[in-house]
């Protein structure tokens, strides 16, 4: 069974379920989400629902409620892969978290680690050895540059350059394995 259940089925639901697509190593791919009649199930569903869907990822844009549930998934024992589009480039030496989003056209540089439950939109570039920490979504055409450091849960905007720090949100601290 190779089997994806998408928890939320809003926008970036809909961007999840694409790129998930493009990998094409999934049999099936259906939503679980508490205001749409098309979802399989809701959120009180997901420990049910493991019979049927051996992986879930999580597709909500709130960061702390996106990591909470990302852990979630994992003690109930879901797998939760890193979905990346097949035209986005990763470099073989990069560790990305479980339950990150890599949009195409997304260039993720040497010696990047990305941590869990990141998004990176259409376009990004994170430069090498830079950090991205958890629950961060890095927005379309924007550049992280080399060794810069982005704290936990931060948004950028679309086509910012980041060379520093920026907002910081609740960090949900667990000890996860890094996915690839």
């Amino acid at each position: 069974m190779k089997n994806l259940l998408i928890i939320g089925a809003g926008q970036y639901g809909m961007v999840a379920k694409e790129i998930a697509g493009s990998m094409r190593c999934f049999d099936r791919i259906d939503f679980a989400d508490d205001a749409n009649a098309s979802a399989v199930g809701k959120l009180c569903d997901i420990g049910k629902l493991i019979r049927e869907y051996d992986s879930a990822v999580v597709a909500i844009g709130n960061p702390e409620l996106r990591l909470e549930l990302i852990y979630t998934l994992c003690r109930i024992g879901y797998n939760v892969p890193v979905l990346i589009h097949e035209k986005a480039y990763i470099s073989p030496s990069a560790k990305i978290g479980m339950g990150c989003f890599i949009e195409p056209m997304a260039v993720v540089h040497t010696d990047v680690t990305v941590d869990v439950g990141c998004i990176l939109s259409a376009g990004v570039i994170l430069n090498h050895n830079c950090v991205v920490h958890q629950g961060c979504h890095i927005n379309c055409g924007s550049v992280v540059k080399a060794r810069a450091e982005i704290k936990a849960g931060t948004r950028t905007g679309y086509n910012e350059v980041c060379d520093t720090e920026k907002t910081e949100v609740k960090e949900v601290r667990h000890q996860m394995p890094v996915a690839v």
